[in-house]
């Protein structure tokens, strides 16, 4: 525990709806929801004007429109969400060399390593500095919190929201934790919240009067000292700079289960090539090929294969989770398949016993073709967003993709176009879909730092819109009081 508030936990403010409100002027100040857009689909991020009605991330999208039937659905934009955030990331390395990203939206940075702060005059000085140079440069908001610890300034963060930046000074940790909810400590969820409140404990302050040996009594040795730490606001972790990735990981969950096997083998081909693609991009290989199969009754599965060395070939990872998937029950139904890759390295040992220079299988084309809509594509051990946005993504990226298994030779479907997607129109240039359906596309011509656009229907096959990739959003003349 330090001696000055140095150590800043930045968050941004419901980031992936914020950029899509900044990015689309007509959104401003109205409820955004982003996430999957199926039956199955959850949320990733909801605006403050949508938390009003109740919605949250993680929560089942259908139940979101329940609550906010006026809201503006979007599928996710992650390009432009990387872009964003490499620029949030760039202006925290500029303050010190210690910088720990915890997803594309939140990280610590130890002021104090950067030479920026060493008391709270300082530090308070550099976080109001910091989230005016972000407000500049992005036209967002971020919440800012400081304090003596990384647990400590993540819970200022919290209670700082929206745009705003709380600094807990060292010595008051307890009386400012007393009142608040056990949910406010990190990694206290509803479950163990709910156990807790069945046992008379609802405020931090009751957690650190029940004592470290009642806590290891109720929740188990480890989970129990760390409570009784946290409630007492003690915190020793530094901050890290690099965090290794334990795995790499992809997953989709389908509107419909499915029970041909044939799809289902394809879909796991699909899954293994864009696990693959994603571990490259990481600079990894991995030893380790791991199959999860979520059926009709959601039972999960999970099988694995240890491989003589790391390997980057997907042929290698397709083969293993087709064996994998060999000794798994489908009859029933799949709701969700996954493909993963652990026991990273850095470097590649060809297996000249893996068959990696079989011919490919049919269907084994690497295409992004699925019909589901929520899923997963994580590299584990890197912090990361809620698994909501995880499930955006991978709706996001099969989101204009056909239907059938990967490798028909069939006709090509009727093109899709994923409300909140990039278009551009060779009449009217760049706009996003406002929605689709009945051989109609709705699409609003605007862009960031524009006034509200205009709104046209074409066809769906209009020979002269065509998808887009997304605008740029810094340097955009986004209004302050029109972000949340």
């Amino acid at each position: 525990m330090r001696a000055a508030p140095t150590i800043l936990h930045l968050d941004m403010d419901a980031f992936y709806a914020s950029v899509e409100q900044a990015s689309k002027p007509s959104l401003r100040g109205k409820a955004v929801i982003v996430g999957g857009l199926g039956p199955r689909g959850v949320v990733a991020t909801a605006s403050y004007e949508a938390r009003r009605f109740g919605v949250h991330s993680a929560m089942p999208m259908g139940q979101a429109r329940r609550l906010c039937p006026n809201g503006a659905y979007l599928i996710p934009r992650f390009s432009l969400y990387r872009q964003v955030s490499d620029v949030v990331m760039a202006m925290l390395r500029e303050l010190s060399p210690l910088v720990e990203p915890l997803s594309l939206d939140e990280a610590f940075v130890d002021l104090e390593a950067g030479g920026v702060a060493f008391d709270s005059r300082s530090a308070r000085e550099t976080g109001e500095r910091l989230r005016a140079d972000i407000r500049a440069a992005t036209g967002l908001s971020g919440s800012v919190g400081l304090a003596g610890s990384k647990m400590l300034a993540q819970v200022a963060s919290e209670e700082a929201k929206p745009a705003g930046l709380l600094l807990i000074e060292p010595g008051t940790e307890r009386e400012l934790l007393a009142p608040m909810s056990v949910r406010t400590l990190p990694g206290v969820g509803p479950a163990t919240g709910e156990h807790l409140r069945r046992a008379g404990i609802t405020t931090v302050g009751e957690l650190a009067e029940a004592g470290e040996d009642e806590l290891v009594r109720m929740v188990g040795r480890s989970a129990g000292a760390g409570l009784y730490r946290m409630a007492l606001g003690l915190d020793d972790r530094p901050v890290v700079a690099e965090r290794d990735a334990k795995s790499v990981s992809v997953e989709d969950t389908f509107d419909v289960d499915l029970h041909d096997r044939v799809r289902i083998r394809g879909e796991v081909q699909r899954l293994a090539d864009r696990c693959v693609q994603r571990l490259r991009g990481s600079g990894h290989s991995g030893r380790t090929i791991v199959l999860k199969v979520r059926r009709y009754d959601f039972s999960t599965l999970t099988r694995s294969e240890t491989l003589r060395g790391p390997t980057d070939d997907p042929a290698v990872v397709r083969e293993a989770a087709a064996r994998l998937l060999e000794g798994v029950d489908t009859t029933g139904g799949v709701r969700l398949l996954g493909v993963g890759v652990s026991g990273l390295a850095d470097y590649t040992q060809e297996d000249l016993f893996a068959q990696s220079l079989a011919a490919e299988p049919d269907g084994a084309d690497g295409t992004d073709g699925a019909d589901g809509t929520e899923g997963a594509d994580r590299t584990d051990g890197a912090g990361g967003e809620a698994v909501a946005a995880g499930a955006a993504e991978a709706a996001a990226e099969g989101a204009q993709g056909a239907a059938g298994p990967p490798g028909d030779p069939e006709p090509a479907p009727e093109r899709r176009w994923a409300a909140g997607s990039d278009v551009r129109h060779a009449v009217y240039g760049p706009g996003w879909v406002q929605g689709s359906g009945v051989g109609r596309v709705t699409v609003r011509f605007e862009q960031p730092g524009s006034e509200p656009g205009r709104v046209r229907t074409f066809r769906v096959d209009d020979p002269e819109l065509e998808p887009s990739e997304p605008l740029p959003l810094v340097g955009a003349d986004a209004d302050p009081e029109d972000t949340p």
